[in-house]
């Protein structure tokens, strides 16, 4: 009988579990939105600026592998603009929590210098086209009066500081 006893309430127990999971899972759900309020309060309040220009750091490096292909799997994913906008914005960030990082900083760095070598090998193959084309576009605007201040850059202020322009 006991043999018996425990083999009806087995089954029981896992029918009657998931109502109960399902009867506390709407009530933990509301629950669970309060609770992660306060985590999420908890957690702003004790977040530090640094740490998330620190993750997303390491967020553009890892999305910048993956698009110079350099993750297993992921060579069909190249993508020359997205590496560079990737190593744009993590030389731009760097400086703002190199301090910070301490040990790690160089192992971000070391891992910037891999992304950029795999930026110019994307980028050598299909560069040395663009540049030429850009010589010779070049050479040929030379020759016409209103070509030649368009291919000057545009003056830069003294500090390197970016102002608005006319």
């Amino acid at each position: 009988m006991t043999e018996e006893a425990a083999t009806p309430e087995q089954p029981e127990e896992t029918p009657s579990t998931e109502p109960e999971a399902g009867a506390p899972g709407g009530a933990e759900s509301a629950m669970s939105e309060e609770e992660m309020r306060a985590a999420y309060e908890a957690e702003l309040k004790s977040l530090r600026v640094e740490d998330l220009v620190a993750q997303t750091v390491v967020s553009l490096l890892n999305l910048g592998a993956r698009k110079a292909g350099l993750l297993p799997g992921t060579e069909d994913e190249t993508d020359p603009v997205q590496v560079g906008i990737a190593i744009e914005g993590i030389r731009r960030l760097l400086p703002l929590i190199e301090p910070a990082l301490g040990e790690n900083a160089a192992s971000i760095k070391d891992a910037l210098a891999q992304l950029q070598v795999a930026f110019t090998k994307l980028t050598g193959e299909q560069g040395v086209p663009t540049d030429t084309q850009g010589a010779s576009g070049a050479e040929g605007n030379a020759g016409s009066g209103d070509a030649a201040p368009a291919d000057e850059p545009p003056a830069k202020p003294s500090g390197g500081l970016w102002t608005p322009g006319p």
